[in-house]
């Protein structure tokens, strides 16, 4: 599901808004101009599981570390393709997205409201490289 996203861009850029990126917010009750990575994360496995006619296991928020902190359940510590990955950077500001594959010390991922520079607060739907070592952990949710 999140590959299917591969391309989508803020409008403007750098705003928190636009077509997709207010879907995506509108999924946990938000509107546009709120970072959008955890919306992004729970948009799609929303999809995936309304595909898939089972429900949603991960808590309906915007925020990556109430994330985090609601779903003991999914933690893993060790990252598998399909896991979502959790950065905190202090202050109660974090990041997220999807593992899609794992390389040596390495994530491969596609994550939201990035750029390609990396950023925690881009424009748009990215694939990325980011080092093992820089998560707090993983989320597990296709087990």
């Amino acid at each position: 599901m999140a590959k299917t996203q591969l391309g989508v861009v803020e409008i403007p850029r750098n705003s928190n808004k636009g077509k997709d990126v207010e879907k995506y917010l509108s999924s946990i009750g938000l509107g546009g101009g709120y970072a959008w990575c955890m919306s992004f994360v729970y948009w799609c496995v929303e999809q995936a599981a309304k595909e898939y006619r089972t429900a949603n296991p991960l808590y309906r928020t915007g925020g990556v570390l109430m994330q985090w902190n609601q779903r003991q359940n999914l933690k893993a510590s060790k990252p598998m393709a399909g896991d979502i990955f959790i950065m905190d950077f202090g202050k109660g500001t974090g990041h997220c997205g999807f593992v899609t594959k794992v390389e040596g010390s390495y994530i491969f991922t596609i994550e939201g409201n990035t750029n390609s520079a990396g950023s925690r607060d881009g424009d748009g739907v990215y694939e990325r490289k980011r080092l093992i070592s820089s998560c707090k952990g993983f989320l597990r949710v296709g087990t």
